[in-house]
């Protein structure tokens, strides 16, 4: 599984690490994910998201059925 947020598209980002001597190096900056199980009311199931941080603060404060909807619309969700 790829470590994509499926309800805000957030993936990991490529930067550099830079040393003291000023030496840059490639690195990788990861997602905050976490693989969430979620009760979907309107449809009476359980389903499971691989969501960030930003993703669980975007449900609890819109709602489960609308961040859903918002991200299909968007194309994170499949």
């Amino acid at each position: 599984m790829s470590k994509i947020c499926q309800i805000t598209g957030k993936k990991a980002m490529v930067g550099n690490n830079v040393a003291h001597s000023n030496k840059r190096t490639k690195r990788k900056f990861n997602v905050n994910l976490f693989a969430k199980k979620f009760y979907w009311v309107e449809q009476d199931c359980w389903i499971d998201l691989n969501v960030s941080a930003a993703g669980l603060r975007l449900i609890n404060k819109i709602g489960l059925d609308a961040a859903l909807k918002s991200a299909l619309d968007k194309g994170y969700l499949i």
